[in-house]
Order: structure tokens, then sequence, then C-alpha cells
């Protein structure tokens, strides 16, 4: 554990790991201070990122960035999955849909674009491989295609029986679900080969040895999803001290923070010229929040939540998860990336951003 210790000595950042006790304190202390605790879990959060990226660094140094990406997109997804499964056993069913949504096109717009910009910002040109941006783009649109067929069909003007939508998203979610392990299969084993980097690594640092790093990322994804949890709790009534409307909170806020850890690994990859890491990451886990984590919620539902829940998104979610997707799919059919690039894909999140935090509150 020398290599851990020897860099939280080292980076500042990781200095703000004293935090962690202390946000767990207050929340236990004065659970009523919800301005106080968000603004603590934002900083906790920041060290917590910064040390899962290294790890995830170290990881997939050894495994190649195709299966870092995956693993990092796994864990960091965790956290989404702990706080969707805490507001399913409530029967929050519009918390869950805008966490899903709103992870979906931050992870496609904001942490693909800043990736982008980040690495161009450094390298004139950055090449990365575009069969594997296709098949996540590909799995990503299929996922949209599920999720604009009950939203569509239910405001075809008649009226739809509730048992007919939850048999459809039951439906739809198997689908989903086998499409995405049929995914892997593909592009882990059966044409594993395709998925290769394009270039090579720019680091002046040894990597962790495996172990350290496994653990590492095991233990950094625990403190996480706690964090998460209690930032969660304190967010909807900081929101309202900060000005932010709850549609900017569900779909900006909560998806920023929430997925902190795994934006901390592609932004650092892409400035280390691993885009392809990056590409991973980012479109790795919008695509299995699509295709699993949103149908394992609607299976779930029936098991630990007050009702079903459905797989029928408001079309304002639904709309702007299109437009994420075919961003996404447009940006990366090249195969090869600059700065102003993640310009664009930002300046799509900006628009998506604002029209949120603008939005009246008959509109949420």
């Amino acid at each position: 554990m020398n290599h851990l210790w020897k860099e939280i000595r080292q980076n500042p950042i990781l200095w703000l790991l004293a935090l962690v006790p202390v946000t767990f304190a207050a929340q236990k202390v004065s659970p009523e201070s919800h301005t106080l605790l968000f603004l603590l879990a934002v900083l906790t959060i920041i060290p917590l990122a910064t040390l899962l990226s290294h790890a995830t660094e170290s990881v997939s140094a050894k495994t190649g960035d195709a299966v870092g990406g995956l693993l990092n997109a796994t864990l960091g997804n965790l956290t989404e999955l702990i706080i969707a499964l805490a507001a399913l056993r409530l029967g929050q069913f519009t918390l869950v849909k805008a966490s899903v949504a709103g992870a979906i096109v931050a992870n496609t717009l904001f942490l693909l674009g800043a990736s982008f910009l980040l690495g161009g910002l450094k390298y004139h040109v950055q090449d990365y491989n575009r069969v594997n941006a296709r098949l996540q783009t590909s799995l990503l649109f299929l996922a949209t295609v599920a999720m604009i067929i009950p939203s569509a069909v239910a405001s075809g003007g008649s009226e739809m029986a509730p048992d007919f939508m939850q048999k459809l998203s039951v439906g739809l979610s198997v689908v989903l679900i086998v499409a995405y392990g049929l995914g892997l299969v593909f592009s882990l084993k059966s044409h594993r080969e395709l998925f290769g980097s394009i270039e090579e690594a720019v680091s002046d640092e040894a990597p962790w040895p495996l172990n350290v790093a496994l653990v590492t990322l095991a233990g950094v994804t625990v403190f996480v999803a706690l964090v998460s949890e209690i930032f969660v709790e304190s967010v909807q009534e900081a929101a309202v001290t900060f000005g932010m409307t709850p549609a900017f909170v569900g779909f900006i806020v909560v998806a920023l923070v929430g997925g902190a850890a795994e934006m901390a690994s592609a932004f650092s990859g892409a400035r280390k010229n691993r885009l392809d890491l990056s590409v991973g990451i980012g479109l790795g886990s919008a695509a299995q929040i699509a295709l699993f984590v949103a149908p394992v919620l609607v299976l779930l539902s029936y098991v630990i939540g007050p009702a079903p829940m459905d797989l029928q998104f408001w079309p304002g979610a639904v709309i702007m998860v299109l437009i994420a997707t075919m961003t996404a799919i447009i940006v990366t059919n090249g195969g090869r990336s600059t700065w102003f690039v993640g310009v664009l894909m930002l300046m799509v999140y900006l628009i998506l951003a604002m029209t949120l935090y603008l939005l009246p509150p008959g509109g949420q």
C-alpha cells in the first residue's frame, strides 16, 4: 500500500480525503444542515474521484483500455445504481428516471466533450478506435429506441392500460439486457482484436500493482456511493438556497456529481493521449446505464418497489437523450478528435443545461 500513501502525500487534492470522516460526522450530528452537507459532499467526492482515476489507469495499463474503460464505467455506475435503488424503494420513480436520463446525457455530451477538449489542448489531433465508438453508440441508439416507443405509444391519443405498459416495459428490459450481454461477448471475446487502443499512452508515472489498484477501486467506490447518498439527500434543499430548479438538479447536478469518479479518469486519460480509455468510459457508461441499469431497475421494481416501474419517460427527457445519442454518433464516426470537437459537444450540453435551469415550474 506504499504506492497509495505516496500518491496521497504528493497530490494536494488528495489531502481533501480528510473530509470523508468530517462529512459522515456532520451527517450524523446535523442531518438538517442541508447546504453544509451539500458542500461537504461535493468537496469529498473530488479527492475520491481523483484517487479512483489513478487506480483505473493502473488497471487499464495491465488489461488494456477497452477492459479498463468497462471496469471504470461499471464501478462508476454503481453510484447511480445505489442512488436509484434507494429512490426505487420509496417509489420515487420520477427521480429514478431523471437520474437515468441525466446520467446518459452527461456521460455522452459533457464527459466525452470535455475529454476531447482537454486532450486536444495538449495534442494537435487525437485518434481513437472508432469500431468501439460505433459499437457503443449503436447500443445507445437501441436503448433510445426502447425509450421512445413507450412514450410514443402513450402520447398516441388513446388511453393505454397500465398492465400493457408494464408488460411492454418488462419485454423491452429483457431485450436491452440481452443486447448488452451480447455486446460484451462481441467486444471482449469473439471480436476483441477489433477493439485495441489506437494511440500509445503517454505517462511518466509507473502504474500501481494490480492488487493495490483493484483494492483501491473497490474501497473508493464504496465511499463514493456513501457520500453520494448524503449528497442526494441534501441536494434538493440546497438547490432552493442556490436558486436551482428541480429539473436542473435531477438532470445536471446529480448526474455530474454522481459521475465525478468516471469523469476524473476520462479527463486524465485524455491528457495522457489515452483517448480510447476516455471514449470507453464515456460511451460505455452511457450505454451501460441505458441497456443494463435502467432495465434492471424496472425488473427490481417488482421486488423492492411499492409498485412496478415502466420505461415511459416524459417527452423532454426522451428528446434530450436522442439529441445526445445522435450527437455522439455524428462526432465519433471519424475516429479522430480535436479540441474544437469537444467545444461543440459541450455547447450542446450547455444548451440543454440552460433550458433546464430556466425552465418554469409548470414545465418540470
